[in-house]
């Protein structure tokens, strides 16, 4: 894809493997230091895709031990940045605006956010701006969903 931002270019030239992807991970905390309070771990980059995991820490612990909920939600916005960053071209941009969470569950281990898109939006249709909705299943080791997050992002052509 010619339009391809920096960030996606940089995930794919980097080996899919637990190396390359804690390269990558490293670099994206270093732009956007607040994500490394959950240590995210980005697996899956691609469009319209993309698959984060969090250790279960003392750092993201509530008063029960178990997954804060605004950590969770910090680990939605990083699957969400990077699913945007690995989609939208770079002849439009994004910005969040707006964030629905349910807690569905207490999040009693390491979780992984999935944000994936029913379909690819057709950016060249994109003149003035429009919503995009990304939704965000936050899973358990087990499987189980522990939280549902749809996050609403604003794009418009540069």
């Amino acid at each position: 894809m010619a339009n391809e931002t920096a960030t996606y270019r940089g995930w794919k030239r980097l080996p899919d493997n637990w190396f390359g992807h804690t390269v990558f991970s490293l670099g994206m905390v270093a732009r956007v230091p607040y994500f490394g309070t959950v240590v995210p771990q980005v697996v899956v980059l691609e469009p319209g895709r993309c698959e984060v995991v969090a250790p279960k820490w003392f750092g993201v612990w509530n008063h029960l031990h178990t997954f804060h909920a605004i950590a969770a939600c910090n680990l939605a916005e990083v699957a969400m940045g990077m699913l945007c960053e690995a989609t939208v071209p770079t002849s439009h941009r994004w910005i969040p605006k707006a964030m629905n969470v349910q807690y569905t569950a207490k999040a009693t281990s390491a979780l992984r956010a999935v944000a994936k898109l029913p379909e690819v939006p057709d950016f060249a249709a994109v003149a003035a701006g429009r919503d995009l909705v990304v939704p965000i299943s936050i899973v358990d080791k087990s499987g189980k969903e522990v939280v549902h997050a749809e996050i609403t992002t604003w794009i418009t052509p540069k």
